[in-house]
Formats: structure tokens, sequence, C-alpha cells
């Protein structure tokens, strides 16, 4: 290999451009219109545009990868994670344009990757598995006949997903039928595939995963464990190695199961294995990610192991570094900095970073895909950057992380920080004697710590905002501002000229064209994103707290409740519309 085409984005893109330039390699980046200014496309030898703006036209677009491959004169391809990289269909296009595949087999990402045949895989291996579905569902019904059969809960799962995208839990027989459609939706838009299967959910398990790479020569080698309980909506925010308080007989049979599975499998690359561990102490397979995974370096850092080196000395057709299982060293954690708004549900909150600083000190790595003034879209994933923190110890390596979050400064957009240095103040987290969280431990009993950061609610702390339109390049745009904020502008002698105030009750924040608040029958959204699909019909009755409407950004769906009872009188957003945060979607009489 002399030339990687990194058919990825973000800190992941950046993360494999240096391990290229460590091994002596170039790399070559490719972007959509709107990354052409990112960190990936800087951290490269050099960089190419997809055109477009959308998943599918640009990261999912494997014609244009494979063109621009040609191109830049690349002979190898690394997938990173999310997108392609689990798609066999892809790696086997790479294989057939003569480019070396830094990944699995296509066969093993097709056997593994779906989870199908994963689960059947993991049978013949003798891994300890829950119950579930004889291969896909194909409608609502299956899924509810499985559910009747062997009792809720019950989660629905996209055959090809990942990262907590196309995953649905479902408590209630009459939530099934949504639930399924929006697994389907969430994995078509993610991963470009929509079947599903259903299997028993394990309420308040651990979710603990082994890290294992396998070259062509036969070494199959487990280089850790990890914890990843702590998670919201199945995506992981915070994640340690090695994953703590497991018993010997424990940590045995998930690197035995581990193993077993990938040999079955004739698996290559590095890759994950996952298992949930329940409250009475039970090991359970969960499934196999057939990639370089988001927390790899907490890894790293435990082992010593650089994870993308050995990927691309396995593409290279060499053998591992090392032959044996490594004992951990020290104990890492892994905070994701996502742009989210903790307060408000963890919403998505896409914008500009105004501002970036990291932490110093002992045990410090910042992975990070974002700096001062970048961009982060709507249309990708919500995570900007990652803050590993290494320690002697665990204790250690929590006092390390208290310090380290509280010297991390974002800006321009909400982030999770509040959320992670509150975590690491909370006992059932930090204690030394045992882990009390488990993977629904954030909604259940954690979320409603963090209150709402006034600077990024939809309504001003005044609770009045006007909505004026202003003309960019020809292009009018409302723009909602605070009242206060306006009003000291014209006192000030400021210019307003050629600025209108917008009669669009659509695009207002908390107040209409005049500055008065909205009518109380104004459902406001508290998001940006797309609307997805009306879960009413205008006309229709509703209760305080039913779902109305389902709003998608950065690749997840979510769900506005009513914000009081009544009828939906009428629609104001319809579905594959674009709202901003504050905008009334409808109205309930």
């Amino acid at each position: 290999m002399r030339k990687v085409l990194i058919a990825n984005r973000g800190e992941i893109a950046v993360r494999i451009a240096r391990a290229c330039e460590d091994a002596g390699l170039a790399s070559v980046a490719v972007y959509a219109d709107i990354d052409a200014d990112a960190m990936h496309v800087g951290a490269a030898s050099e960089a190419f545009s997809l055109g477009g703006n959308s998943p599918a036209d640009t990261y999912l677009n494997i014609p244009k990868l494979l063109r621009i491959a040609q191109t830049s004169g690349a002979d190898a391809v690394h997938p990173g994670y999310g997108f392609l990289s689990e798609n066999a269909d892809f790696a086997q296009a790479v294989l057939d344009a003569g480019l070396a595949w830094i990944g699995p087999s296509p066969e093993a990402i097709r056997q593994l990757g779906n989870k199908i045949t994963a689960r059947e895989i993991a049978v013949r291996a003798g891994a300890p598995l829950v119950a579930g579905s004889d291969g896909p569902v194909a409608s609502a019904a299956e899924a509810r006949a499985f559910a009747e059969e062997h009792g809720l809960p019950v989660a629905i799962k996209a055959a090809f997903g990942g990262g907590g995208r196309g995953l649905k839990v479902v408590r209630e027989l009459a939530e099934v039928e949504e639930a399924f459609d929006s697994a389907v939706r969430e994995a078509v838009v993610a991963f470009g595939r929509g079947e599903c299967f259903v299997e028993q959910y394990l309420d308040r398990p651990r979710h603990v995963e082994a890290q294992v790479i396998a070259d062509t020569h036969g070494n199959v080698v487990v280089v850790g464990t990890r914890d990843c309980s702590l998670q919201r909506r199945h995506q992981k925010l915070v994640e340690e190695a090695p994953a703590p308080f497991l018993t010997a007989g424990q940590r045995e049979s998930i690197y035995t199961a581990a193993k077993a599975i990938c040999r079955e499998a004739g698996y290559t690359g590095a890759g994950t294995v996952e298992f949930l561990v329940s409250a009475g102490g039970a090991v359970a397979f969960l499934e196999v990610n057939t990639r370089l995974q988001v927390e790899h370096p907490i890894t790293e850092e435990t082992s010593g192991i650089d994870l993308v080196q050995e990927q691309l000395r396995i593409a290279a057709g060499l053998p591992l570094n090392l032959l044996s299982d490594p004992e951990p060293r020290g104990h890492s954690f892994e905070f994701r900095l996502n742009a989210e708004d903790v307060g408000r549900g963890f919403l998505p909150s896409p914008g500009t970073v105004s501002g970036f600083v990291g932490p110093t000190g002992p045990g410090i790595r910042l992975d990070t895909g974002v700096r001062a003034g970048s961009v982060v879209p709507p249309q990708f994933d919500s995570l900007l950057a990652k803050l590993v923190v290494t320690g002697a110890d665990r204790q250690q390596a929590i006092r390390r992380a208290r310090r380290a979050l509280a010297e991390m400064e974002i800006s321009g957009l909400a982030t999770v920080l509040p959320f992670h240095r509150a975590v690491l103040e909370a006992p059932e987290f930090t204690s030394p004697e045992g882990l009390g969280v488990h993977t629904r431990w954030i909604e259940t009993e954690f979320a409603d710590r963090i209150p709402v950061d006034p600077e990024y609610s939809p309504v001003a702390p005044s609770g009045e905002r006007r909505t004026i339109t202003v003309d960019v390049d020809g292009k009018r745009l409302a723009v909602g501002l605070p009242a206060d904020l306006l009003d000291g502008w014209a006192r000030s002698g400021g210019s307003l000229s050629g600025v209108s105030f917008a009669p669009d009750g659509g695009a207002s924040f908390g107040a209409d064209a005049a500055g008065a608040a909205l009518p109380e029958s104004a459902v406001v959204s508290g998001m940006a994103g797309t609307v997805v699909k009306w879960l009413v019909e205008p006309g229709a009755p509703v209760a305080a707290g039913d779902p109305l409407v389902v709003l998608e950004a950065m690749k997840m769906e979510t769900q506005v409740p009513a914000h009081r009872g009544g009828t939906l009188a009428s629609v104001e957003s319809a579905a594959g519309g674009v709202v901003s945060v504050g905008s009334v979607l409808g109205h309930i009489e």
C-alpha cells in the first residue's frame, strides 16, 4: 500500500489520516460541500470533493468514492466507522476495483454485520444468547406476534444497523407498529437497508464488549474489554477500559465467545464482539461490529496497541504485532463530545463551533474533527470530538477526568459537556465498590439532574423573541432574535433599513410578527431537523404528552409530544419540510 482513500469524515477521518502519516502512507480525504473547510480535509495528503450535501450524495455514494480513488491513485480504502464501513457491497466493489480493503472480507461483513446470521454463527460457536426471531420479520404484525409469544420488553433491531440507529425497545404492545416503522426508517437513512429482526430485551443490563483483531495467518487476539453502559437512546456517551467489576468467569466467557465467533466466521481485521451482562450476572451475546469502533482509543491507551496501524498491517497481509491477549495496564475513559442539548433531552444541536479549547496534562488525549469556526451540519452525526483520559487505576482516571472536563471548553452550540461533568459526581458511576449504572440508567434515573441551559433554549429568558426577514445573496431568510436586542439596536441608532418583521408564524420563536406571544395552541419545535411524518391527522383529538410528529436530525428520530390536550387543528410543517428551533409545527385547539 502507498496511498489510502479515507471514505469518511469528522474525527475518525482525521485519526486515519494521522495513522497513515505515521505508517509512511499518503492519504486522500473526501468531503461534502458543507465539509469543504473541515479538519479532515486538511489532515490528509490531498482531498477531493464529493459534490453534494446529503449522505446519499456524498459519503454513501459508492461510484463517486471509487472514481475519486481512481483519480487520486489510491490503492487502498479505509471506511472508518458508520456510513459504508459495514457495507459488504462496498467492500466487494473496492476489491473488484483492484484496491486493498482495510477491513474484514465482504463475506464476513455479510455474515456478522447482518445481526440475524451473526446470531446463527454465535449459536454454532457456543456463545450465550437470548431468544430472537428466526430471521428478519417482514412486518410490524410479525414483530407483535414475537412480543406476544416471548413477552415484553423486546428490541426491534435493524439487521444491518449499529450505533443505536435502527434500534427500538418496545415495552407496550401498542407501541410495536410505530417502533417497527421507525426502526426501518432510521436503518434505511443510516445504512441503506431496512430489514429488522426482534429479540428479547434484557432490562437494566451492562453493555460489555471485547476488542478483537485477527490477521490472515490465523491469529485471533482479544486486545481488551470495554464497558459502554452509559448510553442515551442506545448511543454510547461514556466508555471505559478495561470493563470494571467483572468476575473472572464473566471475563473468561466474553474472551472465549468472542474468539470462537470470529474463528467460526473466518474473521480478519479489527472488530468488536458485544455482550450484555444481566443484573444477575449472566452474559448474553449481542452483536458484532465489523469495523473500528468509536471507542477504540481507550483500548489503545490500556493495551499499548495502535489498532489502526494493526488494520493497515492486516490489510497488507502482515501478521499481528502481538500473538497473545495483552494484560490491561491502567484505566481509561472516553467521553464522546456530541452536539446535543442535554437539558432538553439530548436533542441534536447543529450549528457553528465558536470556541474550542482542550485540556492539558498527564493522561490526556483529544481526538477531534472540529475546531473554532467549524460548521456542524444537521445531516451528519453529532459527534464533534472524543476526550480520552487515562490513569494508573480507575479512581485516578476519574480524578483526572474531572479536571480535564472542567478545562474543556466548547462554545457556539449545545454539547453534552454538562452531562459528563455531572456523571463524574454520581456515586452510581464513580464508586470504588461497584458499577451501579446500566444501559437505561440515564433515561430512568439520571436525565432530570441536568437543568436546561437558557443560552440554548428556543425561548430567550425574557420569553419574548421577534422574527425578522433578511436578504442574503437574494435569498429571503427568517431569523428569530430577542426582542430586547432589537429594541436596544433601535435605541442605539442602529439601522434596520431593509429589515422587515415577518408575518410567517412558522419561523417565529415564541412571538409573532408584532412581538406578541404565540398562541397557546402552537406546537413548537425544540430542535432543528426534517419532518419525517405526522402521527396524528388534523382534526383528531390528542392528550397532553401524546406523540404528534417525528423529526429527524443527525441520523436520529425524535418525537414531538403534544404540549396540551385538545384537537390537532392544523399542520404548518408537512412531511419533508425543514424546520428550525422554535418553528411552529401545528396548532392544538
